[in-house]
């Protein structure tokens, strides 16, 4: 009997930020969901994030951020997944983001998804599976 592959997901906390309450919150209600979730610790740059993503061969990777760089980080590490191969990787994220820099993100392709603070975290668990679904059903 075949067991199905859980989805694996990454929480990181990019940059200077040195509160990490919300990513745990939502670590752990991945985890509660039944994903596989690995959280890097605060304080990691967008090269760590990524290599850590591609070494736990992550489906998803969520960063949390709440230091108002999310205009730069988001950037840099969609372009360090792309430059590694692995621009596969759903890449999305959360924090205090205002709702204009939420939009550019979104159309540039910096993030396929964003969480303000407050949002339900089964909206996460939801957005994450269907968004999964919809990779496997068209691979």
């Amino acid at each position: 009997m075949s067991k199905e592959r859980k989805i694996r997901v990454l929480v990181a906390k990019p940059g200077l930020d040195g509160h990490d309450r919300g990513a745990k919150v939502v670590a752990r209600a991945l985890r509660d969901a039944g994903m596989e979730v690995v959280y890097t610790g605060l304080h990691q740059t967008p090269e760590q994030v990524v290599e850590a993503a591609i070494q736990e061969d992550v489906d998803v990777l969520g960063l949390s951020i709440l230091s108002g760089a999310h205009m730069t980080l988001f950037p840099r590490v969609k372009e360090l997944l792309e430059e590694n191969n692995a621009g596969d990787i759903l890449l999305i994220g959360g924090g205090i983001i205002p709702e204009e820099d939420m939009e550019e993100l979104k159309e540039k392709g910096y993030a396929q998804a964003l969480f303000t603070p407050g949002i339900p975290t089964d909206e996460i668990v939801e957005w994450i599976r269907n968004a999964m679904e919809s990779k496997t059903s068209s691979a």
